[in-house]
């Protein structure tokens, strides 16, 4: 089968698509047919090995060791292992799994969920990791609530734009923070208010929010902790920061600040969950959530597709079809 195959840490160039053995399912994983594929800034990351904790840590089995680079898909099942009983052959799945830039991948039965029966093969790949993102911060780490001032620090992006939406949905009102060549995009999601950052600080806007959720890190955390409401929550997920450490100083000044305020500084560190697929799926399926995608490339111009994310801004969703 064919797949972008990554040896070595660099630019995308290091990306390059290669014919390899076709994997088997082991006992509770499903062999999926890919048919597309999401782009991420992880994929970003640990091509280019950044920060530098990630070539020492556990993260160092998914380096650049001939791995296959990619974490969300759409597909359908091509066979299962033993012990699977919730999918079977032809089955239109969706997930975040390792290798998803390939014809094939092998996943874990409880990573799949059935896809969106409403949306395309295209659009279903660009949610497990970036929609899964944002539900886990508004929800998990927020604790969202009906009737809420949110805030949305990246609106426009990859999260962002799931968060936008997935915020409306638990009846909240919204504030979108974007350029404004972006700003017709983040109201025509649902936001209610739109800041545009090259022309106002909205930390220094004098109003106040329930819960924001940071996806960019451009302000110190005293700016956003003088936007929250007293018994405010700030969600932080972002993965700028310094080359060495990445955005773990940050994640431990917001945690060792906390205890000392009303206000809750919570980092994000999102994780796999088929139970969150098939949450999102009634949410795509009922209307309240619908992927937008910037650009479709071809499984043999990945390194393109990777450039263009990270060179860029892509707004939304870049996807890689198979």
């Amino acid at each position: 089968m064919k797949a972008i195959v990554q040896r070595r840490y660099g630019p995308p160039d290091v990306l390059e698509l290669e014919e390899i053995d076709r994997p088997v399912p082991k006992d509770g994983e499903v062999l999926v047919r890919v048919r597309a594929a999401a782009v991420n800034a992880a994929d970003l990351f640990l091509m280019r090995g950044l920060p530098y904790l990630i070539r020492a840590s556990g993260y160092a089995r998914i380096g650049p060791a001939g791995r296959v680079r990619g974490r969300d898909l759409a597909g359908q099942v091509e066979a299962v292992g033993g012990s699977v009983t919730r999918f079977r052959p032809g089955d239109e799945v969706y997930a975040e799994a390792e290798g998803a830039f390939a014809e094939y991948v092998c996943v874990p039965e409880a990573s799949l969920a059935l896809k969106p029966a409403n949306l395309t093969f295209e659009q279903a790949a660009a949610m497990p990791l970036s929609a899964g993102t944002a539900l886990q911060g508004l929800r998990d780490r927020g604790r969202i609530r009906p009737g809420q001032q949110v805030l949305i620090n990246g609106a426009s992006g990859g999260v962002g734009t799931f968060a936008v939406q997935i915020a409306k949905s638990f009846g909240a009102e919204v504030t979108g923070v974007c350029s404004a060549r972006n700003a017709d995009l983040v109201r025509s999601i649902g936001a209610d208010h739109v800041v545009d950052y090259t022309r106002e600080d909205f930390t220094r806007s004098g109003r106040r929010y329930d819960l924001v959720l940071d996806l960019v890190a451009n302000h110190p955390l005293s700016g956003f902790r003088r936007v929250l409401t007293p018994k405010g929550t700030l969600v932080l997920s972002s993965g700028n920061g310094s080359r060495w450490f990445g955005p773990m100083g940050r994640i431990l000044r917001a945690l060792a600040m906390s205890p000392f305020t009303a206000r809750k500084l919570r980092p994000l560190v999102a994780k796999p969950n088929g139970e969150n697929l098939v949450f999102l799926k009634e949410l795509a399926e009922s209307g309240e959530v619908t992927p937008v995608v910037d650009r479709t490339y071809p499984l043999s111009r990945t390194p393109e597709a990777v450039r263009y994310l990270e060179q860029e801004h892509a707004r939304a969703k870049v996807v890689i079809t198979v």
